[in-house]
């Protein structure tokens, strides 16, 4: 049988760790800025300037940015989270043609780990709520991740198609990096 100040110590033990795990939650926009900036560098890092005999193949993919306008800053997190996770999805298969800086990619996709598992704990702990435009979202999402899938797989993942999906990555994550400020 667990005493009262047993009870007490597990009680301040949560206070603190509900506090400390709120204040972090509290400061994600500004970590969200800095992996970003720190991503693009990456994505910089890892491939040279684009191939010129690539710009013939460029398809239209489209972002659907109305995901990153809803009313909820809830919404745009659970936005920015699965666009983070489908990012981390492509660049973690089939990379042997990319020849890129394997050194950099890999501190690319850890650092997308990251941010996914902080988003993941500060997102499900305000689930609370549940907003439809969130499922209409994730399959805007969920079709525009599948394009640029499909289109690797079509390409049969070559250089230009690994080009051509990292230079549309850098262009989502300058739209996330342009949502985070606002927020």
């Amino acid at each position: 049988i667990m005493n009262a100040s047993g009870l007490i110590q597990i009680g301040l033990i949560l206070l603190c760790t509900t506090t400390i795990f709120s204040l972090h939650c509290n400061h994600l926009p500004l970590q969200q800025r800095k992996v970003i900036e720190n991503s693009l560098q990456l994505l910089d890092k890892m491939g040279k300037r684009f191939p010129q005999q690539c710009l013939r193949e460029k398809p239209s993919f489209r972002f659907p940015k109305q995901v990153l306008k809803p009313r909820q800053k809830e919404t745009v997190k659970a936005a920015i989270e699965e666009i983070f996770q489908h990012i981390f999805y492509i660049f973690s298969k089939n990379l042997t043609l990319a020849a890129w800086d394997g050194t950099a990619l890999e501190q690319f996709q850890n650092g997308l780990y990251q941010q996914i598992e902080q988003l993941e704990a500060c997102v499900i702990k305000k689930h609370t709520h549940y907003f439809p435009s969130k499922e209409v979202n994730r399959l805007k999402l969920k079709k525009y991740f599948h394009k640029i899938d499909c289109f690797l797989k079509d390409k049969q993942h070559n250089m230009c198609s690994w080009e051509i999906s990292r230079a549309e990555m850098r262009r989502c994550l300058q739209l996330i990096d342009k949502v985070i400020r606002k927020l």
